[in-house]
């Protein structure tokens, strides 16, 4: 699996149809608007699928307006880096895709049939070799460095909701396996009230060759700040596959805030998306957004930095990182390997 920030052929989303996350249909209609707006910011940089509902594409086609492109399917939900395909490469140009069994963050949502045959129907439409993944995954649980290491949590791959007949062993022989990776760096626990049972992309990511980017708590005394001093620990004395000590860069933490069900808001910056030559960060109306920007912009002088408003966004549970799915550049490669 290549790293994120590797050149990209297009950036796959979903639109908003599942009116349950958001609270409302103004909910609904915020987090649409939210969509388009990043899914326009992200087709500034490189080509964009918007994967809709069928009953959904005028409208679609309405508030996202040109240059972006519309995949007319059957979906329950936007979340398209959890339910879509996860791509690979050969490392010689050629790309495939896998795509995961899918259970709605362990049942949390019911009806997502639709959902857990998006990335099949992902890798069909681009007539595309096909792995069948083994096992229950969301891409928002793992990330990669491109070079054979892979960062996860044990609160979501080792939840008895996702595989109960799998134990750690098993899970990451199936990583391995599928993703070419030869190191796993388990972290523990991710962010107070994260339905999805702790993403992985919401408290840590790569950010480059030995080095990452983590979840600053700042709010002392909370349950994030006691999570993210285990993972900052376990990252500090870790080593990648090709035994290097990680470099560990935080990121502030917003104001709290509440959702619109009373739990807390997960606003995160590393809930960010690589794009071709820049990045898509989030903003959350709070004065650390600029202390946030200031930082990625240190991090990565190469890449233009562009702030989109995620509030709206992250109502639902997730974030510009959770909405968007990259397809490697390449050529797709033939013939399906079960």
């Amino acid at each position: 699996m290549p790293a994120e920030w590797e050149p990209h052929a297009r950036t796959w989303m979903a639109w908003p149809c599942r009116l349950e996350p958001w609270g409302s249909p103004e909910g609904m209609l915020r987090a649409r608007l939210g969509h388009a707006a990043v899914a326009r910011a992200i087709s500034g940089f490189e080509k964009v699928t918007m994967a809709v509902h069928p009953r959904d594409v005028d409208e679609a086609r309405l508030m996202i307006g040109r240059g972006v492109e519309i995949f007319d399917v059957p979906i329950d939900d936007s979340w398209a880096r959890d339910s879509g395909p996860i791509f690979v490469s050969d490392g010689r140009d050629g790309v495939a895709g896998v795509y995961w069994r899918f259970n709605a963050w362990g049942n949390k949502y019911h009806g997502f049939d639709e959902d857990a045959a998006f990335g099949q129907r992902v890798i069909e439409a681009l007539d595309m070799r096909r792995y069948e993944g083994p096992m229950v995954l969301e891409g928002g649980s793992i990330c990669v460095d491109g070079e054979g290491t892979l960062i996860t949590t044990e609160q979501c791959l080792l939840n008895p909701n996702r595989n109960p007949n799998l134990d750690r062993q098993q899970i990451e022989e199936r990583l391995a396996l599928y993703f070419g990776v030869t190191k796993i760096i388990w972290l523990g626990e991710g962010l107070e009230d994260d339905e999805t049972d702790g993403h992985v992309d919401n408290i840590a990511c790569f950010a480059g060759s030995g080095r990452v980017l983590v979840y600053g708590a700042r709010e002392k005394g909370g349950l994030n700040e006691r999570v993210m001093r285990d993972n900052v620990a376990r990252l500090k004395a870790a080593r990648d596959a090709r035994g290097r000590a990680l470099e560990v860069i935080e990121l502030p933490e917003p104001a709290r805030r509440e959702r619109h069900d009373g739990r807390r808001l997960d606003m995160s910056y590393i809930n960010f998306y690589f794009a071709n030559y820049g990045i898509v960060m989030p903003s959350f109306n709070d004065p650390i957004d600029a202390v946030a920007q200031e930082i990625m912009e240190k991090a990565f002088p190469d890449r233009r930095i562009v702030q989109v408003s995620a509030l709206d966004i992250v109502q639902g549970g997730g974030g510009i990182h959770c909405i968007t799915q990259q397809q490697p550049a390449g050529q797709a490669l033939r013939h399906d390997v079960r």
